[in-house]
């Protein structure tokens, strides 16, 4: 092994917006102390970070001109879970955009405020 992984980081025009974005889905408070730099730590210890990009482009999914670069996944027990889940991400702010769901196991994809594709997925594990 050469390094440990520290964090993701996302590039977006508003840190502290967009970790308050990711806390709300993982049940987590952002430390907003460095307005440029701000990091939310999970329940179970990993962490994301979201760094200020002045000139930020959000990706346009699933346009390959305008590639999502990165995605995260988050999981829903069950498919009887996802209205639940769905509509608690789309309350904060996220944007329905594709549904790969089948009766078992699926995912659907979302964007979040600032652009990023992020994806609920059930029957996974």
């Amino acid at each position: 092994m050469i390094a440990t992984l520290q964090c993701v980081v996302f590039d977006c025009p508003d840190p502290a917006a967009l970790a308050r974005f990711y806390g709300r889905i993982l049940g987590s408070e952002p430390d907003t102390s460095r307005p440029e730099w701000v990091t939310l730590t999970g329940p179970d210890g990993r962490r994301l970070a979201f760094q200020r990009a002045e000139d930020y482009r959000p990706p346009a999914w699933p346009d390959p001109e305008h590639p999502q670069q990165l995605h995260l996944d988050f999981d829903v027990p069950t498919l009887a879970d996802m209205p639940e889940a769905e509509a608690a991400v789309l309350a904060i702010g996220a944007t329905f955009l594709h549904d790969s769901g089948g009766e078992t196991v699926g995912f659907r994809v979302y964007a979040d405020p600032a652009g990023h594709p992020f994806c609920l997925c059930y029957g996974q594990g």
